[in-house]
Order: C-alpha cells, then sequence, then structure tokens
C-alpha cells in the first residue's frame, strides 16, 4: 500500500500553501502544507517563515509518517486509493482521530461501501461545521469510493465436498432416477425426471442470486 499522486495532491489542495506561520481554525500553529509541530521538525512558532521548497520536503516527511501509522492501523489489505484517502483523512484529523473512528472500525470490517457515508461524518473543527472540511472530506469520500470500485476480491472455491449446489444438484438428479426406477408408466417418470430437474435448476439459480447478492454484484 501506497501513496498516490492523487491523495497527495488532494492534501496539498485542502491545507493549501502558506509560508508565515499560522493558528488553524482550532488555534494550532501551523505552516506550510497543513504542518504543525505535533508532527515533527520543524517546532511551528509564531514569526516561522519558509520557503515552498521547504514545505514541500517537510510535507513529504509529513506524509510518508503517517502513511506509515495509517498501515500499522489497517488489519486488512486495501487498494493504493483507499490508502491515500485513509491518509489525507489522518493526516487531517490526526491519527488518534484515525483510530478512534468508525472510518477505521468500517475499514477494518471490509465494509467499505460504508467508508465514504462515515468520512463525511468528520466536518467540523472546534464545534462548528466547516465549509472547507465538507469538500475535503467529499473528496476524499470520492477517491475511496472511486478506488473501491475497481478493487477485485478474491473469489472463494469451495471444495466439491462443501458446495450446497452441487450436493443439491446431485440429490434432485439421484431422485429423478429413483423415480423413474420405480414408476410403471414410462411417460409418467419421464414427466417426473423433467419436473424434478426443473426443480433443481431452479434452486441452483436461486443460490447463485443469493450468492451475487451477498457480494453485493
Amino acid at each position: 500500500m501506497k501513496m498516490t499522486e492523487d491523495g497527495l495532491l488532494l492534501i496539498k489542495q485542502f491545507e493549501g500553501f502558506r509560508a508565515k506561520a499560522y493558528r488553524d481554525p482550532v488555534g494550532i500553529w501551523t505552516i506550510g502544507y497543513g504542518h504543525t509541530s505535533m508532527a515533527g521538525a520543524p517546532e511551528v512558532v509564531s514569526g516561522l517563515v519558509i520557503s515552498k521548497a521547504e514545505a514541500e520536503d517537510i510535507l513529504a516527511r509529513d506524509v510518508d509518517a503517517f502513511a506509515r501509522g495509517v498501515q500499522a492501523l489497517l488489519r486488512v489489505d486495501v487498494s493504493d486509493g483507499q490508502f491515500s484517502a485513509l491518509v489525507s483523512f489522518a493526516y487531517n484529523v490526526g491519527l488518534g482521530g484515525l483510530k478512534k473512528s468508525s472510518v477505521l472500525t468500517a475499514v477494518n470490517g471490509r465494509d467499505f461501501a460504508a467508508v465514504p457515508r462515515r468520512l463525511q461524518l468528520w466536518t467540523k473543527a472546534g464545534g462548528q461545521v466547516l465549509p472547507g472540511l465538507v469538500r475535503r472530506r467529499a473528496a476524499e469520500a470520492a477517491l475511496f469510493a472511486q478506488a473501491s470500485a475497481v478493487v477485485v476480491q478474491p473469489s472463494v472455491v469451495k471444495p466439491v465436498q462443501q458446495s450446497k449446489t452441487v450436493w443439491s444438484a446431485a440429490v434432485v438428479m439421484l431422485l429423478a432416477v429413483v423415480q423413474a426406477w420405480l414408476s410403471a408408466s414410462v411417460k409418467v417418470a419421464m414427466l417426473c425426471v423433467l419436473l424434478l430437474m426443473a426443480a433443481g435448476l431452479g434452486l441452483i439459480i436461486f443460490e447463485r442470486l443469493k450468492k451475487l447478492k451477498e457480494e453485493g454484484l
């Protein structure tokens, strides 16, 4: 799992570049692309000024640290796009915020469909809904959802002994053969065979549709 260019651009877009230290909406000293002292060096204090090149270097270090932190919290594999959306989220709310969030719970529970909605619950700072956070969460949700759409979950092939579909079909066919053998009338036997085969086919189709629905297809 690695940070994508789209994820990095998302962070840069919403953090914005500031050469001079400023206080964010909750009063924390910030500089560059959203860098704070909590992320490491340099310590951000009033009057600090950095160049854009320095801000780029700081951002690269900060993103790498957050990426490692997010990876440590994950219990499942995700795509690079999904991972990038989570790193952007953690960069904004902190690794502690991600750790206690329902976002991480959904990801580790493989409930990927719920993640975009849960991301958009985090739109407040200082108790107030901020338009910038609303837009950022929407962008992160879109990045995660887009990446989720192309993730192909490996299919689990059941052994023949464990396949309900195979056993159901086998039982139906066996009953059809027995019924045909016991029947005194060939026509009646053939009718029974056809009816039982139709029932078996219907059962197979039903189980296939049920499986597809469970897998979200």
